[in-house]
């Protein structure tokens, strides 16, 4: 997996600078920095849909222990910085959102069942989100045949979630660990495979609670439908402003293009190409609409190194403690 993420976000740098050339980088740069420091608003009016998202999450623990919504928060931002900034195909994001909480009270297995949770839950609300550009498109007559493929790439997103959410149900992590004991003979193993047990049986409680997972996806959808915001405004500084409709669709379709391609870190070149092509159904050139998908970006340079490097020292101050005297 860490082999395929390497390549992929080789992938995704070398299809950016692509774009880049293509559309010419000197005058893609001048358009960015003609709109000046209003560009810094974008940040701001993105913070609200990371509320709703965080509370998306939390719900799941609704049934046992929740973590304050603070902590919740917290380990939100220092996973996206995870996910966003290192080559982790979007699992080591989650994984240090589990590890987080459960440094502050939280029982490991409880984490880690949420998070697994809550993956599904991501992709059920990515699909809706996805739809509903489908269902815009449709209306707005802008493109049938792109609607098309894309109802098709969101209905196998679908399923893919489905059988996910199936598979959990059924044990998956048991039967993953029972498969590796056959591999691995030792004690330590035995211990690995009774954690999975348990975390199993708190997915599978989990979804016996639907309403905390009808919930969980509500979140998560309402936030997606905030970030609709920042594209509103991003238009707008860049002299073409769009309506909402065209707005909702465009955030749609071009984030839930960048989320199919999770193995390509933070999208990079999949989220610009993606702003081009359908970008160009709301009118804008492609330049513009490139500047746009950089803009939006800026959030990231602000956010998630700050976040990342709070991780660090987080997890250095744990091994300071480990360290024996």
């Amino acid at each position: 997996m860490k082999f395929i993420t390497h390549i992929g976000l080789l992938i995704g740098l070398l299809l950016l600078i692509a774009l880049l050339i293509w559309q010419g980088a000197l005058d893609v740069v001048r358009l960015i920095f003609t709109s000046g420091w209003s560009l810094l608003w974008l940040p701001l009016v993105w913070l609200p849909s990371f509320l709703p998202a965080t509370e998306g999450w939390r719900v799941l623990l609704r049934s046992r222990k929740q973590p304050t919504f603070r902590h919740a928060i917290m380990a939100m931002w220092m996973g996206r910085a995870v996910n966003n900034l290192l080559p982790v195909a979007s699992i080591g994001g989650e994984i240090a959102k589990a590890r987080l909480i459960s440094l502050w009270g939280i029982s490991g297995i409880d984490a880690a069942a949420s998070v697994m949770v809550d993956k599904v839950v991501q992709a059920i609300s990515v699909v809706i989100w996805g739809l509903t550009g489908v269902c815009i498109l449709l209306f707005t007559r802008q493109d049938n045949e792109l609607a098309v493929y894309a109802l098709i790439g969101f209905l196998i997103v679908g399923c893919c979630a489905i059988g996910f959410l199936y598979a959990q149900k059924a044990g998956l992590l048991s039967i993953l660990t029972r498969l590796g004991g056959k591999l691995i003979k030792t004690d330590i193993w035995k211990g690995v495979s009774l954690n999975a047990k348990e975390i199993d049986g708190v997915i599978a409680e989990m979804y016996r609670n639907m309403p905390d997972i009808l919930a969980g996806v509500f979140f998560r959808t309402v936030a997606l439908i905030l970030e609709t915001a920042e594209v509103i405004l991003a238009c707008y500084l860049f002299g073409h402003p769009i309506s909402l409709l065209e707005a909702m669709m465009l955030k749609s379709l071009t984030a839930t293009l960048r989320d199919i391609a999770f193995v390509i870190p933070n999208g990079y070149g999949i989220q610009e190409g993606a702003y081009i092509v359908v970008g160009s159904l709301v009118g804008l050139d492609a330049n513009t609409a490139l500047a746009v998908a950089l803009a939006l970006r800026i959030r990231d340079l602000l956010l998630d190194p700050a976040g990342l490097l709070y991780f660090h020292q987080i997890e250095a101050r744990q091994f300071s403690k480990s360290k024996p005297a």
